[in-house]
């Protein structure tokens, strides 16, 4: 994969109305989960008040009825805050959860769009930080800001109009600090951004790195690499260690510096408040000293809520920007402007001054390639190394599109069909063997998901795989486990080649795929093509000629470019690169 290219920037536009979008399905818990946080809010702010009451008509005068009365209502409105609170804790998790699950889904499903140009612009190791990291710092701003979000400022604003209601003047001490630790937030908050987004580019990192080493883990422990690869892995993992401490220490200085003006206000409040008692001055009693301090503690627990949120807000305002970017992003093969109602009529292909090249400002990679297939003829391709081989191969079912010129199949410009038309109609085996998590079974059924277990078996033995199925006590119910690890790459190759062929599609397009077979195993899938798959048109990339010497044309690819044509004969005869690497393979010479 080519990476590097147009590198997304973690500074991306967001795309609030997409994130909007993912509450669909759970707006009731979106909205009723704020409504039971402010229930909560009302009833707990009301019981310092109630307190007072007890305090000073039921304790200092010793009345009984009066300590029972409000210590009653004091239980009352207690317990019917935790109902409410735990309501609204419920609803908010299933409205975070729920869009949570819609916005990855939203995610893959985009991804699922890109062409493989959009898909070179990231990294599967980023893209799968965005699927799990990013969305789950999303979540938690999300989850805040439905509950704390609406907790916080309905509290600061309630508990504020009580304390000014009990003592307006005691009340202006926490109106001269509440600016200042505002401004601290904002100026912690404008330093750590560019700091978490760089602590993503490190998860980014972490995460390719790892993938990387699990899915080459048996190459790692042939070469006995593993101690390289720990190291290596512990290098990303202190890369994100570091970067994180960076950006989440400048947060954590901000706490103690929000605990020691809280409780600088309070040590204020207890000095100024008990004078005021002691010299019977401005009508402040015990029990409104005490509401007045549960106040302030409300007022300022606000401040630490609201904080919380602001840090919440930093973190994932990060992933918002690299999530933002997936969902942005546009995918550079769209078939809005196609036929809907054109269909491929036959398997022939025509190459018409075909120049390619990755990216926008990308060396062309193929250069004036004109070439025409028709079609249920076999195509032969050989070439060195980096001749763009492949590249050709992937412009006709739109997995590239070319950059000047056209390719056309059944006659028709490949990009007048809509996309699902024209690959349904062209059958690629890569040169990764893909094998999926499931049984033998279901991964062939991606070539034709209605497929009966007859048509599944003659694919197979098409593609000399059944002997080797029936020969795993389960067949073809066996359990393939992850990639395919419990099969030869042989076996791999088989299997994707029986797959393709249940697709029965116009085009077959075979990308050096039977490389890891031997030549019998080679000649009897060949040979089930030309007897039993007449007319449909097939193309072999090959690095040994005996696999496309009987194909009825060969080209030789050379730097991006056609450098012969012909059958194998005639190339033999006339192409000193073709007849090279005829002779330095065993049987070349002899048979000719």
């Amino acid at each position: 994969m080519k990476k590097g290219r147009g590198r997304p920037s973690v500074r991306g536009k967001i795309s609030l109305r997409e994130f909007a979008s993912c509450v669909k399905g759970y707006g009731w818990q979106t909205l009723f989960a704020p409504v039971f946080v402010v229930c909560e809010v009302f009833l707990e702010v009301f019981i310092p008040r109630v307190m007072t009451l007890l305090i000073d008509e039921g304790v200092s005068v010793g009345n009984t009825d009066a300590v029972l009365k409000y210590g009653g209502l004091m239980l009352a409105l207690a317990l019917l805050a935790l109902i409410a609170g735990a309501l609204s804790a419920r609803l908010a998790a299933v409205a975070t959860m729920g869009f949570a699950r819609n916005l990855r889904k939203k995610l893959f499903d985009k991804i699922q769009d890109f062409s493989f140009g959009n898909i070179d612009k990231f990294s599967t190791g980023s893209l799968i930080t965005r699927l799990t990291t990013d969305v789950n710092f999303i979540r938690n701003a999300f989850m805040m800001l439905i509950r704390v979000g609406f907790r916080a400022p309905v509290m600061f604003v309630m508990s504020i109009a009580l304390a000014l209601d009990i003592n307006t003047r005691l009340a202006m001490i926490f109106v001269a600090i509440a600016p200042v630790m505002a401004l601290a937030m904002l100026a912690i908050g404008a330093i750590a951004f560019p700091l978490f987004g760089k602590m993503f580019r490190k998860f980014d990192s972490m995460n390719a790195r790892l993938q990387e080493n699990l899915i080459g883990i048996r190459v790692v422990k042939a070469f006995v690499r593993e101690d390289h690869e720990t190291e290596a892995f512990r290098k990303a993992a202190d890369d994100v260690r570091n970067t994180q401490v960076k950006a989440e220490k400048l947060i954590v200085y901000g706490q103690p510096f929000m605990q020691f003006a809280m409780y600088g206000c309070m040590v204020a409040v207890v000095w100024f408040g008990g004078n005021m008692i002691i010299n019977s001055a401005g009508g402040m009693t015990i029990g409104g000293l005490n509401a007045f301090i549960s106040y302030i503690n409300q007022i300022l627990m606000s401040l630490l809520m609201v904080a919380m949120i602001f840090v919440n807000l930093v973190i994932s305002s990060a992933s918002l920007a690299r999530c933002s970017e997936v969902l942005l992003e546009k995918p550079e093969i769209t078939d809005e402007d196609a036929d809907a109602d054109l269909t491929v009529a036959d398997g022939s292909v025509k190459f018409d001054n075909v120049c390619f090249g990755y990216g926008k400002d990308g060396k062309a990679v193929l250069d004036g390639i004109n070439l025409e297939i028709p079609s249920g003829s076999v195509l032969g391709i050989v070439g060195g190394t980096g001749s763009a081989k492949s590249t050709l191969v992937q412009l006709i079912p739109r997995l590239y599109d070319v950059t000047s010129g056209s390719v056309k199949v059944g006659g028709e410009d490949v990009r007048n069909y809509k996309i699902r038309t024209l690959r349904d109609s062209v059958a690629m085996v890569l040169q990764q063997n893909v094998l999926f998590s499931g049984s033998i079974r279901d991964n062939l059924k991606w070539g034709n998901d209605h497929a009966t277990d007859e048509e599944i078996e003659e694919a197979a033995k098409n593609a000399e795989a059944h002997k080797f199925v029936t020969s795993f006590s389960e067949g073809y119910d066996t359990d393939l486990g992850q990639g395919g690890v419990n099969v030869s790459g042989g076996q791999k190759q088989r299997l994707c080649i029986a797959r393709a062929m249940l697709k029965k599609p116009k085009i077959m397009i075979l990308d050096d795929s039977t490389s890891a077979v031997d030549t019998a195993t080679d000649a009897a899938i060949r040979k089930a093509f030309a007897e039993t798959l007449k007319g449909m048109t097939v193309i072999i990339i090959a690095q040994r000629i005996s696999s496309v010497k009987h194909a009825d044309k060969i080209i030789v690819m050379e730097d991006g470019k056609i450098a012969a044509s012909g059958t194998h004969e005639e190339l033999y005869a006339n192409s000193p690169v073709y007849r090279e690497v005829c002779d330095s393979q065993a049987g070349g010479v002899k048979d000719e």
